[in-house]
Protein backbone atom coordinates (compact mmCIF):
# COMPACT_ATOMS: atom_id res chain seq x y z
CA UNK A 1 0.00 0.00 0.00
CA UNK A 2 1.50 3.19 -1.29
CA UNK A 3 0.84 6.42 1.89
CA UNK A 4 -2.80 5.25 2.44
CA UNK A 5 -4.13 4.75 -1.46
CA UNK A 6 -5.55 1.65 -1.97
CA UNK A 7 -5.29 0.15 -5.73
CA UNK A 8 -8.66 -2.18 -6.15
CA UNK A 9 -8.71 -4.88 -8.92
CA UNK A 10 -11.52 -3.32 -10.68
CA UNK A 11 -9.45 -0.63 -11.57
CA UNK A 12 -7.16 -2.27 -13.15
CA UNK A 13 -10.16 -4.61 -15.23
CA UNK A 14 -11.69 -0.66 -16.35
CA UNK A 15 -7.85 0.14 -17.05
CA UNK A 16 -7.61 -2.92 -19.55
CA UNK A 17 -10.86 -2.21 -21.26
CA UNK A 18 -9.88 1.26 -22.06
CA UNK A 19 -6.71 0.47 -23.07
CA UNK A 20 -8.11 -2.00 -25.39
CA UNK A 21 -11.27 0.31 -26.72
CA UNK A 22 -8.94 3.33 -26.53
CA UNK A 23 -11.98 5.92 -25.82
CA UNK A 24 -14.13 6.48 -22.27
CA UNK A 25 -17.21 6.44 -24.03
CA UNK A 26 -16.69 2.61 -25.61
CA UNK A 27 -14.83 1.52 -22.52
CA UNK A 28 -17.99 2.28 -20.36
CA UNK A 29 -20.40 0.11 -23.05
CA UNK A 30 -18.12 -2.62 -23.23
CA UNK A 31 -17.92 -2.60 -18.98
CA UNK A 32 -21.64 -1.46 -19.00
CA UNK A 33 -21.23 1.30 -16.46
CA UNK A 34 -21.25 5.14 -16.90
CA UNK A 35 -17.70 6.88 -18.34
CA UNK A 36 -17.68 8.75 -14.98
CA UNK A 37 -17.20 5.60 -13.30
CA UNK A 38 -14.35 4.45 -15.89
CA UNK A 39 -12.71 8.03 -14.91
CA UNK A 40 -12.84 7.89 -11.56
CA UNK A 41 -11.18 4.20 -11.51
CA UNK A 42 -8.98 5.82 -13.71
CA UNK A 43 -7.90 8.25 -11.16
CA UNK A 44 -7.30 5.66 -8.52
CA UNK A 45 -4.81 4.24 -10.28
CA UNK A 46 -3.22 7.40 -11.64
CA UNK A 47 -2.90 8.49 -7.50
CA UNK A 48 -1.74 4.92 -6.77
CA UNK A 49 0.88 4.98 -8.98
CA UNK A 50 1.38 8.85 -8.87
CA UNK A 51 2.01 9.39 -12.64
CA UNK A 52 0.27 9.83 -15.49
CA UNK A 53 -1.41 7.10 -17.54
CA UNK A 54 -3.10 8.11 -20.55
CA UNK A 55 -3.36 11.22 -22.55
CA UNK A 56 -7.04 12.70 -24.34
CA UNK A 57 -7.07 14.07 -27.32
CA UNK A 58 -9.65 14.62 -30.13
CA UNK A 59 -9.01 11.13 -31.50
CA UNK A 60 -9.28 9.09 -28.55
CA UNK A 61 -6.73 8.36 -25.32
CA UNK A 62 -2.98 7.44 -25.81
CA UNK A 63 -0.72 5.60 -22.99
CA UNK A 64 1.96 7.88 -21.75
CA UNK A 65 5.10 5.70 -21.11
CA UNK A 66 3.79 4.71 -17.90
CA UNK A 67 0.71 3.76 -18.73
CA UNK A 68 1.89 1.42 -21.66
CA UNK A 69 4.28 -0.33 -19.31
CA UNK A 70 0.87 -0.63 -16.62
CA UNK A 71 -1.14 -1.99 -19.47
CA UNK A 72 1.54 -4.66 -20.00
CA UNK A 73 2.24 -6.04 -16.82
CA UNK A 74 -2.05 -5.72 -15.61
CA UNK A 75 -3.64 -8.45 -18.48
CA UNK A 76 -0.85 -11.00 -17.31
CA UNK A 77 -2.37 -10.06 -13.22
CA UNK A 78 -5.73 -10.07 -14.41
CA UNK A 79 -5.05 -13.43 -16.67
CA UNK A 80 -3.49 -14.95 -13.54
CA UNK A 81 -6.10 -13.59 -10.60
CA UNK A 82 -8.65 -14.86 -13.47
CA UNK A 83 -7.07 -18.41 -13.39
CA UNK A 84 -6.87 -18.49 -9.51
CA UNK A 85 -10.45 -17.90 -9.55
CA UNK A 86 -11.30 -20.35 -11.48
CA UNK A 87 -9.23 -23.08 -9.38
CA UNK A 88 -10.76 -21.92 -6.64
CA UNK A 89 -14.27 -23.02 -8.23
CA UNK A 90 -12.81 -25.81 -9.25
CA UNK A 91 -12.03 -26.78 -5.35
CA UNK A 92 -15.33 -25.71 -4.33
CA UNK A 93 -17.20 -27.81 -6.72
CA UNK A 94 -18.96 -25.47 -9.08
CA UNK A 95 -18.34 -27.17 -12.20
CA UNK A 96 -18.58 -23.96 -13.47
CA UNK A 97 -16.04 -20.84 -15.42
CA UNK A 98 -14.34 -19.54 -18.35
CA UNK A 99 -13.14 -20.59 -21.19
CA UNK A 100 -10.94 -18.77 -24.08
CA UNK A 101 -11.10 -20.38 -27.55
CA UNK A 102 -9.15 -19.23 -30.45
CA UNK A 103 -9.96 -20.71 -33.82
CA UNK A 104 -8.82 -19.98 -37.49
CA UNK A 105 -11.00 -19.35 -40.05
CA UNK A 106 -15.06 -19.73 -40.63
CA UNK A 107 -14.80 -23.14 -41.93
CA UNK A 108 -13.51 -24.38 -38.21
CA UNK A 109 -15.84 -21.93 -36.66
CA UNK A 110 -18.66 -24.05 -38.93
CA UNK A 111 -17.53 -27.34 -37.74
CA UNK A 112 -17.17 -26.57 -34.45
CA UNK A 113 -20.58 -24.72 -33.80
CA UNK A 114 -22.61 -28.35 -33.20
CA UNK A 115 -20.18 -29.63 -31.21
CA UNK A 116 -19.91 -26.38 -28.92
CA UNK A 117 -23.86 -26.48 -28.91
CA UNK A 118 -23.84 -30.00 -27.01
CA UNK A 119 -21.24 -28.89 -24.96
CA UNK A 120 -22.99 -26.38 -23.49
CA UNK A 121 -25.92 -28.40 -22.59
CA UNK A 122 -23.76 -30.63 -20.66
CA UNK A 123 -22.10 -27.47 -19.34
CA UNK A 124 -24.51 -24.73 -18.34
CA UNK A 125 -22.10 -22.84 -16.04
CA UNK A 126 -19.33 -22.57 -18.20
CA UNK A 127 -19.26 -19.58 -20.97
CA UNK A 128 -17.24 -19.68 -24.06
CA UNK A 129 -15.44 -16.60 -25.92
CA UNK A 130 -14.53 -17.98 -29.46
CA UNK A 131 -11.91 -15.89 -31.57
CA UNK A 132 -12.25 -16.42 -35.05
CA UNK A 133 -8.47 -15.19 -36.46
CA UNK A 134 -5.39 -16.49 -38.09
CA UNK A 135 -3.43 -19.49 -37.45
CA UNK A 136 -0.80 -17.47 -36.64
CA UNK A 137 -2.95 -14.99 -33.86
CA UNK A 138 -4.34 -18.35 -32.68
CA UNK A 139 -1.52 -20.05 -31.88
CA UNK A 140 0.69 -17.05 -30.25
CA UNK A 141 -2.88 -16.25 -28.04
CA UNK A 142 -2.42 -19.08 -26.84
CA UNK A 143 1.42 -19.32 -25.97
CA UNK A 144 1.02 -15.33 -24.24
CA UNK A 145 -1.81 -17.27 -22.04
CA UNK A 146 -4.48 -15.07 -23.83
CA UNK A 147 -6.80 -18.11 -25.17
CA UNK A 148 -6.92 -21.79 -23.05
CA UNK A 149 -7.47 -23.56 -26.04
CA UNK A 150 -7.32 -23.13 -30.06
CA UNK A 151 -8.16 -25.35 -33.03
CA UNK A 152 -5.86 -24.41 -35.95
CA UNK A 153 -5.73 -25.89 -39.60
CA UNK A 154 -2.85 -24.97 -42.16
CA UNK A 155 -0.79 -24.43 -39.20
CA UNK A 156 2.95 -24.83 -38.73
CA UNK A 157 3.91 -27.17 -35.22
CA UNK A 158 5.32 -25.27 -32.62
CA UNK A 159 7.43 -26.63 -29.93
CA UNK A 160 5.82 -23.93 -26.95
CA UNK A 161 2.38 -25.63 -27.90
CA UNK A 162 1.07 -29.13 -26.45
CA UNK A 163 -1.19 -30.95 -29.39
CA UNK A 164 -3.96 -32.64 -27.44
CA UNK A 165 -5.14 -34.32 -31.02
CA UNK A 166 -4.66 -33.72 -34.39
CA UNK A 167 -6.87 -35.40 -37.33
CA UNK A 168 -6.06 -35.29 -41.27
CA UNK A 169 -9.41 -33.27 -42.95
CA UNK A 170 -10.00 -33.45 -46.76
CA UNK A 171 -11.11 -30.88 -49.02
CA UNK A 172 -13.26 -31.97 -51.39
CA UNK A 173 -15.69 -30.56 -53.85
CA UNK A 174 -18.87 -29.49 -52.92
CA UNK A 175 -22.20 -28.74 -55.00
CA UNK A 176 -25.63 -28.98 -55.48
CA UNK A 177 -27.30 -32.25 -56.99
CA UNK A 178 -27.96 -31.41 -60.34
CA UNK A 179 -24.55 -29.52 -60.56
CA UNK A 180 -22.79 -31.17 -63.38
CA UNK A 181 -20.37 -32.42 -61.14
CA UNK A 182 -22.91 -34.29 -59.24
CA UNK A 183 -22.73 -36.72 -61.55
CA UNK A 184 -19.08 -37.89 -60.98
CA UNK A 185 -17.41 -40.35 -59.11
CA UNK A 186 -14.54 -38.54 -58.25
CA UNK A 187 -13.22 -35.07 -59.80
CA UNK A 188 -9.95 -34.18 -61.26
CA UNK A 189 -8.51 -30.80 -61.38
CA UNK A 190 -9.33 -29.97 -64.77
CA UNK A 191 -12.92 -30.66 -64.23
CA UNK A 192 -13.19 -28.48 -61.32
CA UNK A 193 -11.60 -25.89 -63.40
CA UNK A 194 -13.90 -26.15 -66.01
CA UNK A 195 -17.00 -24.44 -63.70
CA UNK A 196 -17.04 -21.26 -61.41
CA UNK A 197 -15.15 -21.81 -58.16
CA UNK A 198 -16.26 -19.72 -55.06
CA UNK A 199 -13.47 -19.94 -52.01
CA UNK A 200 -10.97 -17.52 -49.95
CA UNK A 201 -8.58 -15.02 -51.31
CA UNK A 202 -5.21 -16.59 -51.44
CA UNK A 203 -4.41 -14.88 -47.33
CA UNK A 204 -6.19 -18.66 -46.78
CA UNK A 205 -4.31 -21.50 -46.83
CA UNK A 206 -6.91 -23.31 -49.14
CA UNK A 207 -6.73 -21.12 -51.62
CA UNK A 208 -2.66 -21.28 -51.74
CA UNK A 209 -2.84 -25.46 -51.73
CA UNK A 210 -5.35 -25.35 -54.39
CA UNK A 211 -3.10 -23.11 -56.55
CA UNK A 212 0.35 -25.60 -55.83
CA UNK A 213 -1.90 -28.31 -56.60
CA UNK A 214 -2.63 -26.89 -60.51
CA UNK A 215 0.93 -25.92 -60.71
CA UNK A 216 2.05 -29.37 -59.39
CA UNK A 217 -0.10 -30.75 -62.61
CA UNK A 218 1.60 -28.31 -65.01
CA UNK A 219 -1.02 -25.83 -64.91
CA UNK A 220 -1.54 -21.98 -64.22
CA UNK A 221 -4.22 -21.58 -60.91
CA UNK A 222 -7.67 -21.08 -62.44
CA UNK A 223 -9.16 -17.54 -62.08
CA UNK A 224 -11.58 -18.03 -59.34
CA UNK A 225 -15.27 -16.72 -60.00
CA UNK A 226 -16.49 -15.88 -55.88
CA UNK A 227 -13.70 -14.99 -54.06
CA UNK A 228 -15.22 -14.58 -50.60
CA UNK A 229 -13.84 -15.53 -47.23
CA UNK A 230 -17.95 -15.54 -46.11
CA UNK A 231 -18.95 -19.67 -45.18
CA UNK A 232 -22.55 -18.53 -45.49
CA UNK A 233 -22.10 -17.08 -49.18
CA UNK A 234 -19.94 -19.72 -50.62
CA UNK A 235 -22.55 -22.40 -49.36
CA UNK A 236 -25.31 -20.56 -50.63
CA UNK A 237 -23.67 -19.79 -54.29
CA UNK A 238 -23.45 -23.59 -54.23
CA UNK A 239 -26.93 -24.37 -53.17
CA UNK A 240 -27.94 -22.50 -56.01
CA UNK A 241 -25.80 -24.19 -58.35
CA UNK A 242 -23.81 -21.33 -59.35
CA UNK A 243 -20.13 -22.55 -57.81
CA UNK A 244 -18.32 -25.74 -56.95
CA UNK A 245 -16.95 -25.21 -53.15
CA UNK A 246 -13.82 -27.03 -51.59
CA UNK A 247 -14.29 -27.91 -48.51
CA UNK A 248 -14.34 -30.56 -45.50
CA UNK A 249 -17.51 -32.21 -44.84
CA UNK A 250 -18.06 -31.51 -41.59
CA UNK A 251 -18.40 -27.79 -42.72
CA UNK A 252 -21.32 -28.90 -44.45
CA UNK A 253 -22.45 -31.66 -42.41
CA UNK A 254 -26.42 -29.90 -42.35
CA UNK A 255 -26.79 -29.39 -45.92
CA UNK A 256 -25.21 -32.82 -46.89
CA UNK A 257 -27.91 -34.20 -44.43
CA UNK A 258 -30.69 -32.43 -46.17
CA UNK A 259 -29.94 -32.82 -49.42
CA UNK A 260 -28.95 -29.50 -50.28
CA UNK A 261 -25.25 -29.84 -50.93
CA UNK A 262 -23.39 -33.67 -52.10
CA UNK A 263 -19.59 -33.68 -52.37
CA UNK A 264 -17.04 -36.07 -54.16
CA UNK A 265 -13.83 -36.99 -54.02
CA UNK A 266 -10.74 -35.22 -56.20
CA UNK A 267 -9.03 -38.02 -58.14
CA UNK A 268 -5.90 -39.87 -56.93
CA UNK A 269 -3.10 -37.29 -56.69
CA UNK A 270 -4.87 -33.98 -56.24
CA UNK A 271 -6.45 -34.53 -52.81
CA UNK A 272 -6.16 -31.76 -50.59
CA UNK A 273 -5.82 -32.39 -47.07
CA UNK A 274 -4.63 -30.52 -43.90
CA UNK A 275 -3.76 -31.16 -40.56
CA UNK A 276 -7.00 -30.12 -38.14
CA UNK A 277 -4.79 -29.58 -34.36
CA UNK A 278 -6.68 -29.02 -30.59
CA UNK A 279 -3.50 -27.26 -28.89
CA UNK A 280 -3.01 -25.94 -25.71
CA UNK A 281 0.16 -24.14 -23.98
CA UNK A 282 2.57 -26.14 -22.19
CA UNK A 283 2.81 -25.77 -18.80
CA UNK A 284 0.60 -24.70 -16.04
CA UNK A 285 -2.71 -27.52 -15.31
CA UNK A 286 -5.80 -25.95 -16.98
CA UNK A 287 -8.43 -25.21 -15.16
CA UNK A 288 -11.68 -27.41 -14.83
CA UNK A 289 -13.88 -24.92 -17.47
CA UNK A 290 -10.56 -25.64 -20.23
CA UNK A 291 -9.85 -28.97 -19.13
CA UNK A 292 -13.58 -30.53 -20.10
CA UNK A 293 -13.86 -28.27 -23.17
CA UNK A 294 -10.61 -29.90 -24.18
CA UNK A 295 -11.33 -33.55 -23.58
CA UNK A 296 -14.92 -33.05 -25.37
CA UNK A 297 -13.67 -31.30 -28.53
CA UNK A 298 -11.24 -34.01 -28.49
CA UNK A 299 -13.94 -37.11 -28.96
CA UNK A 300 -16.22 -34.60 -30.91
CA UNK A 301 -13.75 -34.38 -33.90
CA UNK A 302 -12.83 -38.11 -33.44
CA UNK A 303 -16.18 -39.00 -33.83
CA UNK A 304 -17.39 -36.67 -36.71
CA UNK A 305 -13.43 -36.05 -37.96
CA UNK A 306 -13.92 -36.26 -42.28
CA UNK A 307 -17.65 -38.28 -41.76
Amino acid sequence: MRSGKVMQIEALIYFNELVRSRSMRKAAEALGVSPMAVSRQLENLEAYFNARLIERGARGIALTPAGALLAGRSEAVIRDLESARQVIDDLRGLNAGHVSLHVNGAVINAILAPALAEFYALYPAISIAVTVTSAEVALNAVTTGEADLAVTMFSPLDARIETLFSLSVRHDPVMSPDHPLANMQDISLEAVRAHAIAMPDRAFSIRRDFDDRQRQAGLEPVEIAFTTSSLELQKELARRGTAVLILPAMTVARELADGQLLTRPFVSGAEIASDMRLVRAEGPTPTFAAERLAEFLEAFLREHGNA
